[in-house]
């Protein structure tokens, strides 16, 4: 494991989590079928990128990039089941149907720190 990224993951998840706290309503709809899939690809390569671009700051080797990854999504994978199991009181200002939004959410952000190191990883090989 490691300890910086898993520090990074969990800073994210602090920050995001309050946020969506502050503001979730703006972010999560449930009834909109264009919007959630957009939110989700955006998610998907952000967190590629960001998985990508944190290996690179720290000098990771790239075979060290996957559990690298992991340690970068395992605050959100650790976390966000609690989230997702009390939405309605950790998130009071986004309605209870966003709920597996949020949990879908949630799994295409660390989806997308792995498959960002990985891919990068099988385009090099």
């Amino acid at each position: 494991m490691h300890s910086r990224l898993f520090l990074y993951g969990l800073g994210i998840w602090i920050a995001a989590t309050a946020l969506l706290r502050i503001a979730g309503q703006h972010v999560l709809h449930p009834a909109n079928s264009i919007r959630t899939p957009i939110m989700f690809a955006v998610s998907f390569l952000l967190m590629a990128l960001l998985a990508r671009g944190l290996c690179r700051r720290l000098h990771i080797p790239p075979d060290g990039w996957p559990a690298a990854a992991i340690s970068l999504a395992l605050p959100t994978l650790l976390l966000d089941p609690f989230s997702s199991a009390f939405f309605a009181n950790v998130f009071p200002n986004i309605p209870s149907a966003a709920a597996g939004v949020f949990g879908g959410w949630m799994l295409i952000c660390c989806a997308g720190a792995l498959a960002g190191v990985i891919f990068w990883r099988q385009s090099k090989a």
